[in-house]
């Protein structure tokens, strides 16, 4: 069978942004550690690579240089159970310097992208009523840490809103 592994990239700090993430998301933990030896192009000695998992995934982490960061084009989606959940995690990966992004997007503070996502927002999104849907979306577009409540009673006043007004056309 193939894998794929995700690999990521950080300028000297990946094994302190592993040990943070593994304590952050349960069923995670780190399961190895390389290290530069002589004639490699950081001292010998260094942490090089951190393999671990998150949630039971696996993923790779490299202390490769300043030469690149990461982008918003990659982001890690965490499923949350709850609103509790959601606030638990938004505010661990934002401490200590990350920065919030729209519709559930955040930084954190060695610039990896992730979306905290409750696990009743797919469920909003696909309703069979367009208008609950729609709303439930637009109420998402305004938010930075997504509201479960928010998000759902926007779509309970658009289905309850009478055909013609603003909430119901």
């Amino acid at each position: 069978m193939t894998d794929v592994t995700p690999f990521l990239w950080f300028d000297g700090d990946a094994e302190e942004a592993v040990r943070y993430y593994v304590s952050v998301l349960p069923g995670s933990q780190v399961t190895g550690i390389s290290y530069y030896g002589p004639g490699m192009p950081y001292p010998e000695g260094s942490v090089m690579t951190v393999t671990f998992t998150l949630a039971g995934h696996p993923y790779t982490a490299l202390n490769g240089g300043p030469e690149y960061a990461f982008t918003e084009a990659i982001s890690l989606a965490i499923s949350a159970e709850d609103q509790a959940e959601v606030d638990r995690l938004w505010d661990a990966l934002t401490e200590g310097g990350g920065t919030p992004g729209p519709c559930g997007w955040l930084k954190d503070r060695w610039g990896l992208s992730w979306q905290v996502v409750p696990n009743e927002l797919p469920e909003l999104l696909s309703d069979p009523n367009p208008l609950r849907s729609a709303a439930a979306a637009q109420a998402m577009l305004s938010m930075s840490k997504l509201d479960i409540a928010a998000m759902r009673a926007a779509a309970d006043a658009a289905e309850a809103a009478p055909a013609g007004s603003p909430a119901g056309s």
